[in-house]
């Protein structure tokens, strides 16, 4: 792994320690100026609201920029972002509207920032596969450990000490990732497209996605997810209340277990791949993470229900290294910001519909009901996307990846007779 990883890996993790903190402290500090439910859910939202809005225009810029740049530029700009809620804390003005705005262009920030770092890696890499799973599985168990189990108990300590420390604590991490991905070495620009429209360089990276049967596999597998884990973390806190007998330091140690669980599913992400092949091992993730829930739907205590949920959070961590590695290996770096955001938009859009069903199965069927069909929606979708991401298939994009051939179509579906 090259020097220049390195780097790009500490900044992510310094940053991804500045999220979890934030993260903690923004729905704190929205705590602290209402009780509104409504108000508390627009401050929540604002943050996924980019994603939604723009994430394939998003993609369409950051393949017209350099990447590095774009990341830094856009690390020094959420910096002086979070100046502003901090003096506004600090001099007792801070409002809902104000965190709502701030948590929207955080967001659109973060849009920027990992649309870029996610195309700047395969280049720095070489588009190596095995070097891909490494780093981002060495990524993924960074951005867990960091933003999942050091961030969100610093910024709640820090909120004590002052409104406006863990924003500033926020803002240094932001400064200290800008300084070292400045250092990260340059890598070619992406290739010109003269004379096309930015909405015509969006939609194309878009068409890309959805006329390739290995990419829309890869980008149903967390779109469909995102419905099922949002149903289920719609009702989970109920769940763990009513029907395994947990208060909110319970509550806590089971989403500890289940991050725990995405720790040791990013660690062996790879080992799986070379073991399995990248299709069978996607499959075999999907299958663990529908089986856990159910599990955790039929959970008879908390032991068990918190041995269901790190069950789960390893199937969803190795799921997280091996999808995007697969497909920064087999998309070309002129598309590879537009295919990224794209895949991330469909995640995203995704999510709502996930927290409506599970508050609607809830009400009209129980609170297992969430988990019951999260569960079978999970295996649902294995079964249809299982031949989509076969390793045939995977091989075949992999060897025209390697050999170069961008002639338009979708790399996925050069397998004749369909997928093995």
């Amino acid at each position: 792994m090259s020097v220049g990883f390195g780097r790009l890996w500490a900044a992510q993790t310094v940053s991804s320690l500045g999220d979890g903190v934030s993260h903690a402290a923004l729905p704190l500090l929205a705590l602290s100026l209402t009780r509104d439910p409504m108000a508390l859910a627009v401050v929540t939202a604002a943050g996924t609201l980019p994603w939604v809005l723009f994430g394939v225009l998003g993609g369409a810029l950051v393949d017209r920029w350099d990447r590095r740049r774009a990341m830094w530029v856009t690390d020094v700009a959420r910096a002086v972002l979070l100046a502003v809620p901090a003096v506004a804390a600090a001099l007792d003005v801070l409002s809902i509207a104000l965190l709502a705005a701030v948590a929207f262009l955080l967001g659109l920030g973060g849009l920027f920032f990992d649309t870029a770092a996610s195309a700047y890696l395969p280049d720095l890499l070489g588009r190596d596969t095995v070097l891909l799973e490494r780093a981002n599985s060495r990524l993924r168990g960074a951005q867990t450990a960091a933003s999942g189990f050091v961030g969100p108990p610093v910024g709640s300590a820090l909120l004590v000490v002052g409104r406006a420390v863990p924003l500033l604590a926020d803002a240094v991490s932001f400064v200290v990732s800008a300084v070292l991905v400045r250092s990260l070495p340059a890598v070619p620009r992406p290739v010109p497209l003269g004379g096309e429209s930015l909405l015509r360089q969006a939609r194309a990276g878009a068409s890309y996605v959805f006329g390739d049967r290995l990419l829309l596999g890869l980008a149903l597998r967390p779109a469909v997810g995102n419905v099922a884990f949002l149903a289920v973390e719609t009702v989970l806190a109920l769940f763990a209340h009513d029907r395994l007998g947990v208060g909110a330091f319970g509550f806590g140690l089971l989403l500890t277990a289940e991050a725990a669980g995405g720790l040791l599913g990013a660690g062996v992400a790879s080992f799986l791949g070379r073991r399995l092949g990248t299709g069978a091992a996607l499959s075999c993730t999907a299958v663990v993470e529908g089986l856990a829930v159910l599990g955790l739907a039929g959970a008879p205590d908390a032991y068990v229900a918190g041995l269901a949920l790190a069950v789960c959070g390893a199937g969803m961590g190795a799921t997280m290294v091996l999808g995007p590695s697969l497909r920064q290996a087999v998309v070309p770096g002129h598309l590879m910001g537009r295919v990224a955001s794209t895949s991330r938009m469909l995640a995203m859009c995704a999510a709502p519909f996930g927290a409506f069903l599970g508050g609607w199965l809830a009400t009209a069927y129980g609170v297992r009901a969430p988990l019951c069909a999260a569960g079978g929606l999970l295996l649902v979708m294995t079964a249809v996307t299982a031949s989509m991401t076969s390793n045939r298939r995977v091989e075949v994009a992999l060897r025209v990846a390697r050999a170069g051939e961008p002639d338009g179509r979708g790399v996925g579906d050069r397998v004749q007779g369909g997928a093995g």
